[in-house]
């Protein structure tokens, strides 16, 4: 069933809606044929295979019902996004569902639609097509990304071997502390350390331009969405290994680090909370170097955080001391 005009000035019917909110996403595929088809058309480069990937959202599970509409539109597809850059792939375009809830309003749809179309010009990718129904539960989002990497060179979450280095971009913990703060905890953090992690929990950085650097590099990757320990095990499963994590080299901000040091408890979140959507990877030792290398060009930081182990020593994370750090929360469980 498609959103249907229920009264003067509100939210227009399917076709109307596509016509004058969605379309425009679409002006630069061509293969889109402006929304006007049942199907896109895509063709993947000459010696290139595409990477599909999708993600749904809904309000109240994933994100917040004040939460700002374009803020919900960059998350629905950074989310995507970062799966695209953790298999080492370029995005292209992507498809979208959305399901309407009966008290969505045309403008807060508009407001989603304008996120939608900063993020499309910062990636450089398009809307290639979807479908649009109406929903009497809550607002849903589905969004599914495509990508695109040369033939033989998609970075799986197996592969990793023991003595192979652990690494993640960018720093951990800052979305599930700005969850923190919008649930009007943390109030001893600075106004600027408080925007700053909800910043990072709205509106997460999918490393696009690390991940194609790791192709040939990384032996595993993947990104971090239910939380450091939770995404490590699957990599570790998938590779039949364990992992040895060093508490001290976790990189966290300034704001993390700060708000960890005046409520220690809040450091299971750093390892268990999710959100982070950074690139989680192995590599062998003797790939330092390119490692760095990759890491500089992209201007994404890079911290090695411990070491792939034999299966048998499962996945731990320690302390200074060589010791086990007991985790009670491994990451979000979505049943």
């Amino acid at each position: 069933m498609a959103p249907a005009d229920k009264a003067e000035g509100a939210r227009p019917g399917e076709f109307r809606l596509i016509e004058e909110v969605f379309a425009p996403l679409a002006s630069g595929a061509a293969g889109a044929f402006a929304l006007k088809d049942d199907a896109a058309l895509y063709r993947a480069s000459a010696g290139w295979e595409t990477v599909l990937t999708v993600d749904a959202i809904v309000a109240g599970v994933h994100f917040l019902p004040d939460d700002p509409p374009e803020s919900v539109a960059r998350k629905l597809l950074r989310v995507n996004l970062s799966d695209i850059a953790a298999k080492g792939a370029v995005p292209k375009g992507y498809l979208l569902v959305t399901a309407w809830a009966d008290d969505t309003s045309f403008d807060w749809i508009k407001r989603f639609a304008s996120g939608l179309a900063e993020d499309q010009e910062r990636y450089g990718i398009s809307l290639w097509g979807g479908d649009t129904v109406r929903t009497s539960g809550p607002l849903m989002l589905s969004l599914t990304a495509i990508g695109e990497l040369p033939q033989g060179t998609l970075l799986a979450r197996g592969g990793a071997h023991p003595g192979d280095d652990i690494y993640v971009s960018g720093t951990l913990g800052d979305a599930a502390l700005g969850l923190e703060v919008l649930r009007a905890k943390l109030d001893d953090l600075s106004p600027e350390d408080r925007a700053q992690l909800v910043r990072r929990y709205r509106e997460p950085e999918p490393r696009c331009s690390l991940g194609p650097r790791l192709r040939g590099v990384a032996s595993a990757s993947l990104d971090i969405s239910d939380g450091l320990f939770a995404d490590l095990g699957h990599l570790c499963g998938q590779s039949g290994a364990g992992a040895r994590i060093e508490m001290d080299r976790l990189p966290l901000s300034d704001a993390a680090r700060r708000a960890v040091e005046g409520q220690p408890e809040l450091f299971q979140l750093i390892v268990g909370g999710g959100d982070d959507y950074e690139i989680l990877f192995a590599a062998p030792p003797e790939k330092a170097g390119q490692v760095a290398a990759a890491a500089a060009e992209a201007s994404v930081s890079v911290t090695r955080i411990g070491e792939v182990r034999e299966t048998d020593e499962g996945v731990k994370l320690v302390d200074r001391a060589g010791q086990p750090i007991p985790l009670k929360q491994l990451g979000y469980r979505h049943f």
